[in-house]
Formats: C-alpha cells, sequence, structure tokens
C-alpha cells in the first residue's frame, strides 16, 4: 500500500491551487463522516476502511485537469499511474460515484454517497468564510452555512444543493443536513492553514 504522502503529491502536482485545497478538504471531511457514522453504528461490517474514504476524497478530481479533464473522473487510475500509484476497486468506486452523471456510477455504499453529498458542500463553506472580514473558516457557524444553503440559492450558486441535501435519504446516508453541515464545516476548520482558510 502506498503512503498517503505519496498521493498527495501527485494530486498537487496535476491540480490548481484551489482544485488542490478542495480536495484536502473533502479528505478530511470523508474521514469526518465515517467516525460520525461509527460512533452511531453505521458503518455495516465489510464497508470500506476510513483509509479508502479518504484516499477516494484526496485523489478525487485528479483526473479535472489537463487531456483527462472532459473524460473525469474516469481516468483517475491512468493519472495514478503515472506517479506508480495504484488503488483499489473499492476507492476507484467511491471517485467514480461522486459524478454519477458522467460515470453512471450510482452511489450505493455509505462511502459513496458521502463523496456525492459533500463535494459541492466545500465550495459553499469555503465561500461562507470569505464573506467574513477575516475570511476565516474559524469565524463560521453552522447556522450561518445552513441559512445561505436553505433560503440563498444565489449564493454559492454553482453548489449542486438538490445533492448535498440527499445527505438525509434514510437508503444512503440517514444524516440531517444541518447535522452534515455541522460535521463537515468542523473537518475543514482542522485544517484551515492547510487549505489557506
Amino acid at each position: 500500500m502506498h503512503n498517503r504522502d505519496q498521493f498527495e503529491t501527485a494530486v498537487k502536482e496535476e491540480l490548481e491551487t484551489n482544485i488542490f485545497n478542495h480536495s484536502l478538504a473533502v479528505e478530511v471531511c470523508m474521514g469526518a463522516i465515517y467516525d460520525f457514522l461509527q460512533s452511531i453504528g453505521a458503518i455495516e461490517e465489510g464497508a470500506e476502511t476510513r483509509e479508502e474514504w479518504q484516499l477516494a476524497g484526496l485523489i478525487h478530481d485528479i483526473d479535472y485537469a489537463g487531456e483527462t479533464k472532459s473524460e473525469h473522473p474516469s481516468k483517475t487510475r491512468e493519472v495514478l499511474a503515472k506517479y506508480g500509484l495504484e488503488i483499489a476497486d473499492t476507492v476507484d468506486m467511491i471517485v467514480k460515484a461522486h459524478a454519477p452523471s458522467l460515470t453512471g456510477v450510482q452511489p450505493k455504499t455509505k462511502a459513496q454517497w458521502a463523496v456525492f453529498c459533500v463535494d459541492s458542500l466545500t465550495g459553499l463553506i469555503t465561500a461562507v468564510a470569505y464573506v467574513y472580514p477575516s475570511k476565516k473558516l474559524a469565524d463560521v457557524k453552522t447556522s450561518s452555512v445552513l441559512k445561505r444553503f436553505l433560503k440563498e440559492p444565489k449564493f454559492a450558486a454553482g453548489t449542486r444543493r438538490d445533492e448535498v441535501a440527499q445527505c438525509s435519504n434514510s437508503d444512503g446516508l440517514n444524516i440531517s443536513i444541518e447535522k452534515f453541515i455541522e460535521i463537515n464545516l468542523v473537518a475543514m476548520q482542522k485544517i484551515a492553514g492547510d487549505i489557506g482558510l
């Protein structure tokens, strides 16, 4: 098994800074969602490991650049191969599930639902931080993210709110939108320095 730093180096090499920072955010959020689900006994026996959840978060956009961008996210393995890196099929399937409209892979497992729902939310959380005078994640509260998510559709209009809201599906993550925002905001606050916030 390759170590995480090798994957981070590859992602950093391939992507522009803001997408690299987004990748770090999704990675830490995936770990936090896993931890929450595990704490309530919602991770099934034989499910993807925490490491697989996080790795998928880190690399989910690695092919979103250059000549592979048009085929994102189906070229993940091809881009990783340039760095001598390989991933398990389970990780590849999590990555593909974050963009079902492009890959045809509909989210089924908790890990796949997590990446599908959180992918777009990290951008909204970042956008909320940017409207604060400090531009710091530390000052952002769950309530302000929730308000902008629910009541201000023009704010961070690129956010796929319909996808994020599926976090509450009972056959998926079964986490309320408020709790989901809280879990991911707190996770991103922990790496704020790494992602320039």
